[in-house]
């Protein structure tokens, strides 16, 4: 996320343009920028987006049984399907496991 930044300021030095800012859209403009920093950062890198996927995935369930988060247990099933697919995917592919440092 941070390389993603750096490039949108560099694109923005080098445009020129003094940045145009309303203070009623301040809020939805973090917001948006936020989002697609992530969704930028997450295209770049996909054995990150996999794992989010699974861990999105893998809190569906946890949240239904303590009642934070009520589901029906189809959108419970479809999740869990989902994250064993990432993680078979992850098996059989190796180079989209997300290493950590």
């Amino acid at each position: 996320m941070g390389q993603v930044a750096r490039d949108r300021a560099k694109r923005e030095k080098s445009s020129g343009d003094p940045p145009k800012y309303s203070v009623a859209d301040e809020e939805s403009e973090w917001f948006q920028s936020f989002l697609l920093l992530l969704f930028q950062s997450l295209k770049r890198n996909p054995p990150l987006f996999l794992d989010t996927v699974k861990n999105f995935c893998d809190i569906l369930i946890p949240l239904n049984q303590l009642g934070i988060y009520k589901s029906n247990l189809g959108v419970v099933g479809f999740g869990g399907l989902v994250s064993s697919v990432a993680g078979l995917i992850t098996v059989v592919y190796p180079q989209l496991k997300l290493k950590a440092r």
